[in-house]
């Protein structure tokens, strides 16, 4: 079968680490069965993979890749959930599994034309949504549906602000926080990429570091470094940082002393779970909200996405298609 591998590493220029071409169909352990892949989604967490974060150099080559949507053994159109855990050790959210990693992690992922999963990762498709839009939801979607909805909490009518508009997290924040009746505000240092967040439905945008014109409830943060200090900065008294990614640098200042004194909250998160990819889903069909996808392009010039989001040259999600 035809697939993107990591073959090494290459912190600099990560693009040189891949490989594209043919590769043995995937082996099923038990338990576990393969979906026909129509639509896979590119992640930062790709990138990551071919600077070597999160895999070892005896691991590779190793297929690409975390989302998809396809077709099961069974002719049954699917989600693939690509959290790899036991519930039962998460204490009932296998996010929480200790044990728990990502496809492309430990076992091969979806830039493929097929790919081996738990059965139990396998959540329907709804028909409303198309095999592109429904490859966007299982990393960047459900990171920001867990964010929203399970770690911020906050009810509608709070105020929001989405540090760095354009990437696929950001994107989805706005999109689903705006639909839910939150008012968000967005941060980005492109101005085209500050219009297209107006246009998704946020309230206000704003420069990166920009005084806002009042403290908000919670800050979606997903940059680091770079906006952390006025992530904390623009919270009202008792507000609460989301965490969920750090592209720009994961040791910023903590500012310890605007923490205690103003009695903030710092909360990580990280993905979702099944249960949630599947309510995400059922989102998105009473709502009309879709994944905003930046661009679409056959797997065999998936060197061309990962460029692309390399140099931050996106708004919304890189969908592959086999």
């Amino acid at each position: 079968m035809f697939a993107v591998t990591a073959t090494r590493f290459d912190a600099d220029n990560p693009v040189n680490g891949l490989t594209l071409g043919e590769r043995p169909d995937p082996q099923v352990p038990d338990g576990w069965t393969t979906v026909t892949v129509k639509a896979t989604a590119l992640n930062h967490h790709d990138l990551w993979s071919l600077r070597g974060v999160g895999l070892r150099a005896e691991q590779l080559p190793m297929i690409l890749g975390c989302d998809a949507a396809g077709v099961d053994e069974d002719g049954n159109e699917v989600i693939v959930h690509s959290v790899i855990g036991d519930p039962e050790r998460g204490g009932g959210d296998e996010t929480l599994d200790p044990k728990r990693s990502l496809l492309s992690e430990l076992h091969d992922g979806t830039f493929a034309e097929k790919v081996a999963v738990p059965r139990r990762n396998l959540v329907p498709k709804p028909a409303e949504l198309s095999f592109e839009e429904a490859a966007c939801l299982p990393t960047a979607w459900l990171t920001a549906y867990r964010m929203l909805f399970d770690k911020s909490g906050l009810q509608p009518g709070s105020t929001v602000l989405v540090q760095g508009a354009g990437g696929g997290v950001a994107t989805a924040l706005i999109t689903l926080g705006s639909a839910a009746g939150y008012r968000v505000w967005a941060t980005s240092r492109s101005e085209a990429k500050r219009e297209r967040a107006l246009e998704l439905g946020a309230a206000a945008a704003f420069e990166p570091g920009a005084r806002l014109p009042e403290r908000v409830d919670a800050v979606m943060e997903t940059v680091g470094e770079a906006t952390w200090s006025h992530s904390l900065k623009s919270l009202r008294p008792g507000g609460r940082i989301v965490v969920s990614g750090a592209t720009s640098g994961q040791v910023p200042p903590a500012e310890l002393n605007r923490v205690f004194f103003l009695q903030l909250s710092v909360v990580g998160s990280t993905m979702g779970t099944r249960d949630q990819l599947t309510r995400l889903a059922r989102f998105l069909v009473a709502t009309g909200v879709r994944p905003k996808i930046d661009r679409v392009l056959p797997l065999d010039r998936a060197a061309e996405g990962f460029t692309a989001m390399a140099e931050g040259d996106l708004f919304g999600k890189i969908v592959f298609t086999p």
